[in-house]
């Protein structure tokens, strides 16, 4: 080991709730861990978005594992909440976060990852990136084309409406965060959403029967059932990759009674101003673009990156890089396996794997059989 290199036994990359889970189990098998966060402070992932924000999922389905979530079972919590919980659940079980610490490359050297933080540099037996798979905003490239005087967001930075000017906004993306933002603009500006219809969840989530009984069977079904041990979840996981969420608060009915307008795809820039694909130029002053993300694992060089730059990977374990893991990946397992409901047992059986490595050593099988074995 170099002069000014750490050593610890497990490192952790992102201190939100799939870091925090791995750290909790670590623990709990007596397993040393450094976890290092980009983010000034515990829970900034959720508390630097839009000020609107609350989850889908009501309390008692949002507390991690060994900690209930502090709020009434049947509420939904803000996005504050949901940073501040992530922060007391770190001090009560005594998970500290090195926060403020960016990781810019991973790399192997012989039989250790070397990790470089900035002015920091570790030497780590194993390697959990904790994080989801998307991680950089994606705008499209025409967005340079249009007017200077557009104000342009995206959702990632968008807050609330005071980070516009007057006149009319133009939200992009008619998913779930798209219809939530619109909802939120339209409040004080004339809005259009663009692009084709989400599919929609057919029932309302604030209800007594949806937050009491039509959850649980959403939650067994995305736990249990649309997972890659069964052949359904095998042929729709593509799809959860690579589509849209429905729409799950807000309903078509909703943007309507906003008095949100509608229009098609933005496919592009005229004379400075958007195009939608029906003809429709969009004359406006302000757009929020919520696009999504893309990958952001650019600084792992190593090779475990597919063409879409999403990670090689066995339900968290990288069979062909021994004691590199990933936890909080969309769809990893299950189609819970990025949310809050489903990241404990991702982590879970990470963490099991890291505890039989020795064990799975020593008899030697093949990379795929100690693969299969320690994760099932």
């Amino acid at each position: 080991m170099s002069e000014g290199t750490e050593a610890v036994d497990n490192l952790i990359i992102g201190g939100g709730q799939a870091g925090l889970t791995v750290a909790y189990y670590l623990k709990k098998h007596n397993r040393p861990f450094v976890i290092l966060d980009a983010n000034t402070r515990i829970g900034d992932a959720w508390r630097n978005r839009w000020d609107s924000l609350r989850l889908f999922t009501p309390a008692r389905f949002t507390g991690l594992p060994g900690m209930r979530f502090p709020a009434s079972g049947g509420s939904f919590p803000s996005k504050d909440e949901m940073a501040d919980y992530l922060e007391a659940y770190a001090t009560h079980f005594g998970l500290a976060v090195r926060t403020g610490i960016k990781v810019d490359r991973v790399s192997r050297d012989g039989d250790v990852f070397l990790v470089r933080a900035g002015t920091h540099t570790f030497e780590a037996r194993n390697v959990i990136v904790a994080m989801s798979n998307f991680q950089q905003p994606r705008i499209p490239a025409f967005a340079s084309e249009l007017s200077p005087d557009i104000v342009q967001l995206h959702s990632y930075a968008y807050r609330n409406p005071s980070q516009l000017k007057a006149g009319r906004v133009l939200v992009v993306g008619a998913g779930n965060s798209g219809a939530d933002i619109a909802i939120d603009v339209a409040q004080t500006h004339r809005t259009t959403l663009a692009g084709a219809p989400s599919a929609v969840i057919p029932f309302r989530i604030e209800p007594f029967f949806a937050r009491n009984v039509a959850i649980r069977i959403v939650r067994f079904v995305g736990q249990h059932v649309l997972s890659l041990r069964t052949p359904i979840g095998r042929k729709v996981r593509p799809r959860f990759l690579t589509q849209a969420t429905p729409l799950i608060r807000v309903k078509p009915k909703d943007l309507q009674q906003a008095g949100i307008e509608r229009t098609g795809r933005i496919i592009g820039v005229v004379e400075g101003i958007p195009v939608a694909d029906d003809g429709r130029t969009c004359e406006v002053e302000n757009i929020i673009w919520c696009t999504g993300f893309r990958p952001g694992f650019s600084w792992i060089d190593l090779p475990v990156l597919a063409d879409r730059q999403e990670p090689v990977q066995r339900w968290g374990v990288v069979p062909e890089q021994p004691g590199l893991y990933f936890v909080g990946l969309e769809f990893q397992y299950a189609a819970t396996s990025a949310t809050i409901t489903g990241v404990a047992r991702d982590a879970h059986r990470v963490v099991r794997h890291i505890a039989r490595r020795k064990l799975t050593a020593v008899s030697a099988p093949s990379t795929r059989e100690a693969t299969d074995r320690a994760v099932a």
